[in-house]
């Protein structure tokens, strides 16, 4: 896609987009531009509202922004009017930027517009949207150059549209293999490392609670480390680690799920979200450290699967008591968040996943759970999300609940067996394998990371954390 700045649109013919906030809905003011009037009657900005005027060989389509719209709102409302509006664009489309847009609201619109051009019928015979054709421009008229914002934006929804991806695609497609090829192929593309270590070489590490999970599939897992690291690190660069729910599949092992087992495909969304991170970070250059971790297998039904009342080791060297098989995230991120705190000791850990329907009872589909036990984190991932539309809500990780995760006969157990604060539970879990790190973070995504929405008529992925996990780096 070209992008054009130009103060001022001549002999402009095509689409032109014109956003435009709220105003008085009485007002006998009509809405002009360039000759073009309308009646505050039939459009005043309302947020979500199109108007269309064809006049002067271009096509105006008039944009409701509302009175006040934030980031979420204005990439939800460019999103909509690339995909709705397709066929109304061609090879050469302007949109208007209003002297009191602000960047912040630019970079929405444009990764909204990119965004737009995802088709989740990845295996249906379609023709490429006029955005991502040869030869199209988007001309911005505009009194600012805006080539960085845009640069910026692009790259944002080009992380996202890889992630909207992984996710979506479907689960004898998206194999653990496919992944750390996905983390392989891209991390030479943007500039990172990767490393896989396949069923052996975890064997040999000692990762048994990855593997007890993935013991029952015919396919490989893969422990899959990504690193990336600034051209000129300095003094002050920070060292991030991530890690990241890969379960490509997740029937719920012998203790198998009875219900919504069509949407398990989307248990690896949080490690989707660490690969978009990674893709997001390096392409944008940023100046930190990053080491993430994404434990990749399938939980799968099979003679040789883990059991409820197994005891298994961990890669920590702690024991865990098989509760439920269908506790199988916490299993992997254990081991993925203790080699990572171990052999790489980053300064701060975050990790993401899909990890209990407790959180989505709780929460519902507005905002994830994070669990911290450092205030600062806590409000520097809270301010992030609330500035893009990822939002999450901190619940509480006191030794009270630690109880729920006591085992007789192990270190630890996997699940409380409990119909309550199930959320918490997993949380206190995961931290006993943090090593009692002092800036450690957990999001679960259970929510918000897979849902429905206006884009596609069945369960898709948000890309939630792709963008959230990218700017709380950036802002350390």
């Amino acid at each position: 896609m070209k992008i054009t700045t130009v103060p001022e649109l001549a002999r402009f013919e095509g689409t032109i987009m014109i956003p435009v906030f709220e105003t008085n809905a009485k007002s006998l003011v009509p809405i002009e531009f360039h000759g073009v009037s309308v009646s505050s009657k039939v459009f005043y900005g309302k947020k979500d509202s199109v108007y269309q005027v064809d006049k002067y060989d271009s096509l105006h389509l008039f944009i409701g922004l509302g009175k006040t719209p934030d980031y979420k709102s204005v990439f939800t409302i460019f999103r909509r009017i690339a995909l709705r509006n397709k066929e109304s664009f061609n090879t050469k489309t302007a949109l208007v930027l209003p002297d009191d847009f602000p960047n912040d609201m630019a970079e929405a619109a444009f990764s909204g517009l990119l965004a737009g051009t995802y088709d989740i019928g990845h295996f249906k015979k379609t023709e490429a949207h006029p955005f991502l054709k040869e030869g199209f421009e988007l001309v911005l008229l505009s009194k600012n150059e805006n080539d960085d914002t845009a640069e910026r934006a692009f790259k944002i929804a080009k992380a996202k549209l890889e992630t909207y991806h992984l996710v979506d695609l479907p689960p004898n497609v998206i194999t653990p293999e496919y992944l750390a090829d996905w983390a392989i192929k891209t991390g030479n593309e943007v500039g990172f490392k990767t490393t896989v270590f396949d069923k052996d070489a975890c064997s040999k590490l000692g990762m048994d609670a990855f593997l007890a999970v993935a013991q029952g599939s015919a396919r490989e897992p893969q422990f899959i480390i990504m690193e990336y690291t600034p051209a000129n690190p300095g003094k002050n660069t920070k060292h991030v680690g991530l890690v990241g729910k890969g379960i490509t599949f997740d029937t719920g092992g012998l203790n198998i799920k009875t219900a919504g087992m069509l949407h398990m495909k989307s248990d690896m969304a949080g490690g989707a979200a660490v690969l978009g991170a990674l893709r997001l970070i390096a392409d944008l250059k940023l100046d930190a450290k990053v080491t993430a971790i994404v434990p990749a297998c399938e939980n799968a039904v099979d003679s040789t699967s883990f059991v409820p009342a197994d005891v298994i080791k961990s890669y920590s060297g702690h024991s865990i008591e098989i509760i439920d098989t269908d506790a199988e995230g916490r299993l992997i991120l254990a081991d993925g968040l203790s080699y990572l705190i171990k052999n790489y000791k980053p300064e701060y850990v975050v990790d993401i996943a899909t990890l209990t329907g407790s959180s989505v009872a709780t929460l519902g589909y507005e905002c994830g759970a994070l669990f911290t036990n450092n205030d600062d984190i806590s409000k520097q991932l809270q301010h992030c999300g609330d500035a893009i539309g990822e939002r999450l809500w901190q619940l509480p990780l006191w030794d009270a609940y630690k109880q729920d995760i006591e085992s007789e006969i192990a270190d630890v157990k996997n699940f409380s067996g409990k119909p309550v604060a199930g959320a918490i539970s997993a949380a206190k879990f995961l931290e006993f394998f943090t090593d009692n790190h002092k800036a450690w973070a957990h999001l679960d995504v259970a929510g918000v990371a897979f849902g429905d929405d206006e884009f596609a008529k069945t369960k898709h992925g948000t890309a939630f954390g792709v963008h959230l996990l990218t700017k709380f780096i950036e802002n350390l």
